[in-house]
């Protein structure tokens, strides 16, 4: 039995999981279409944990001088003989990522700048060696890399050296190596995103649009340059005169298949491992997005989900993804909820649907929330939703990829909704006063009153005990408040596991729910069907044994924002 190889859960350096037997998908046709489609600046714009880091490492490892060559021996790109001895391994190379220029400042995001640039520029240390070099152009190095000409450290760049840093560092690279350099320039938008957050956008905008204007547009240096990001910034924000700039962006055809993995590599991956029997399940939950004219799985999701199941085969799928995001983008959005249309939108989304919707792939940080519109657009470009179909008159069928993302909006709405819940103190104590006393007409009708406040499930949502699931949430979140009462989910009682089981100790008052869907709006048979089930299957044996006196059964039946509650008092 051959060894497996490992799977490369975060691994962001293409070295690294060529040289350490870890998996790899094969992206580096994405190295013959940049060279074949040619753009002096290409920027791509994809959401979080679709190898976009992955494939800047694998470029680098590519084109820089004294490449390992046999990295890419057995990949498609290696087919390319001629264009391999033409460019693998013959450029200098500048590589920054700007993910960890994150300062809740202005001054600390200028060190972390500053860092980030002096770290690579160290990777160069042999131009103070150079004899192409002067004296003059050694001491400009030297202040990228934060020394005076002692040698003595420096604490940082001033905002002037580093404006011009990445030019500075290309022409002297240039003049060591008689070669231009290639630029790759990682996640250049981070910064923007946590310099609007924390109130200092102005400055860095200033500081990042000298930058990229003096390296990307007026480099004599520049053979051509990379850069990745999740959102599209405005060129009146950041890329002010940049008329050299190709954007690669979600709808863009060319290169869709790069980022993200599409279905035959998962079914590959899948059949490596030997976890086929799984590929339902990783498509329902990890698939869904379309880039271009291909559809792709996000791949960080895919990875984990795989890793995990080589420990657990019978690991359920889960939310990874949403742990590496904020989701700030569905806050923003669910907080517009109040307003009827954009309930009615969500509810259509997540019942599966489509919404038809213009987007705006060129935003400003500081203009991302101003609007609904806007909201929809940064959905988009961050990965909440995707789309089908082709755009027609600048418009989109926008739709939930899939069933992790549809988990996101559902508990980002619920949270929500607990919260409303909180605040109306009254009714929810006359809410549990009622289920305490077997009041089913006041639990039906104050129940109906929570359903109303918050989405409803249409009839395309997904399958009957999912649906079931949500209003059992509902129900839950709801009595969490009672701090004082014994709820227990799914618990074992009698021959079975009773959706819903609340102890009143002081009272000696025991509960049992069963929540049912009733399907084209059959209340009375749901109601009928679920106090069935509490008595065959004996759920209430387990309240007399612990000696409550008086028991209450609950048959309530949920559909869209309607429900029906029956309730039985149960013979001591």
């Amino acid at each position: 039995m051959h060894k497996m190889k490992k799977i490369p859960v975060g691994i962001e350096k293409f070295e690294k999981i060529r040289s350490q037997d870890f998996y790899y998908v094969d992206k580096t046709g994405m190295i013959l279409d940049l060279l074949q489609g040619w753009g002096e600046v290409n920027l791509f714009t994809r959401p979080r944990r679709f190898g976009k880091s992955l494939n800047m490492s694998m470029l680098k490892a590519f084109f820089e001088i004294g490449t390992d060559k046999t990295l890419f021996e057995g990949l498609r790109i290696a087919e390319e003989t001629e264009l391999c001895e033409e460019y693998m391994g013959q450029f200098p190379v500048i590589s920054v990522s700007l993910k960890d220029v994150a300062g809740a400042d202005y001054e600390t995001a200028s060190i972390l700048l500053s860092t980030t640039i002096g770290n690579e520029a160290l990777r160069f240390q042999y131009l103070l060696d150079s004899d192409r070099l002067s004296e003059e152009e050694k001491n400009l190095y030297r202040r990228l890399i934060a020394v005076d000409s002692s040698g003595q450290r420096v604490f940082a760049m001033t905002d002037p050296v580093m404006m011009g840093s990445l030019k500075i560092l290309c022409t002297l690279l240039e003049k060591h190596f008689g070669k231009k350099v290639i630029v790759l320039i990682d996640e250049y938008d981070v910064p923007l995103a946590k310099a609007n957050e924390y109130g200092y956008y102005d400055k860095m905008i200033l500081l990042l649009r000298n930058m990229f204007q003096q390296v990307l547009k007026t480099n004599d240096s520049l053979q051509f340059a990379v850069m990745t990001g999740c959102l599209r910034v405005a060129k009146e924000s950041i890329f002010t005169g940049l008329n050299n700039l190709k954007v690669l962006s979600l709808t863009t055809v060319s290169f869709d298949e790069y980022f993200g993995f599409t279905d035959s590599e998962v079914r590959e991956l899948l059949a490596y491992y030997r976890l086929e029997d799984k590929y339902e399940n990783i498509k329902n939950w990890y698939d869904g997005y379309h880039f271009g004219n291909v559809d792709v799985y996000c791949p960080w999701d895919v990875l984990n989900y795989c890793d995990e199941l080589l420990g657990d085969p019978d690991a359920e799928p889960k939310n990874y993804w949403s742990n590496t995001s904020g989701n700030e983008a569905v806050r923003h959005f669910i907080k517009n909820m109040d307003a009827g249309q954009v309930k009615e939108e969500i509810e259509e989304l997540l019942s599966g649907e489509t919404v038809t919707k213009e987007i705006h792939e060129e935003l400003t940080y500081q203009g991302l929330y101003d609007s609904v519109e806007n909201i929809w657009s940064v959905l988009f470009m961050t990965g909440y939703l995707t789309y089908k179909g082709r755009p027609r008159d600048g418009k989109y069928q926008l739709t939930i990829p899939n069933m992790e993302i549809r988990s996101i909006f559902t508990k980002q709405i619920m949270g929500l909704f607990l919260k409303e819940v909180e605040k109306d103190g009254e009714q929810l104590n006359a809410f549990c006063k009622a289920l305490e006393e077997g009041d089913a007409p006041q639990v039906e009708r104050l129940f109906t009153g929570y359903l109303r406040r918050t989405i409803s499930i249409r009839d395309t949502f997904a399958r009957k005990e999912r649906k079931e699931n949500f209003y059992h949430g509902i129900l839950l979140g709801i009595l969490g408040y009672k701090k004082e009462w014994y709820i227990r989910s799914n618990e074992e009682t009698g021959d079975g596991y009773s959706d819903i089981v609340i102890k009143i100790r002081d009272k000696e008052i025991g509960i049992i729910i069963e929540i049912k869907y009733a399907e084209n709006a059959r209340f009375e048979e749901a109601c009928q069907s679920a106090l069935k089930q509490i008595e065959e299957k004996n759920y209430t044996d387990y309240l007399r044994e612990d000696d409550f006196h008086t028991i209450y059964r609950y048959g309530i039946a949920c559909y869209k924002k309607k429900c029906r509650v029956q309730a039985e008092k149960a013979n001591m």
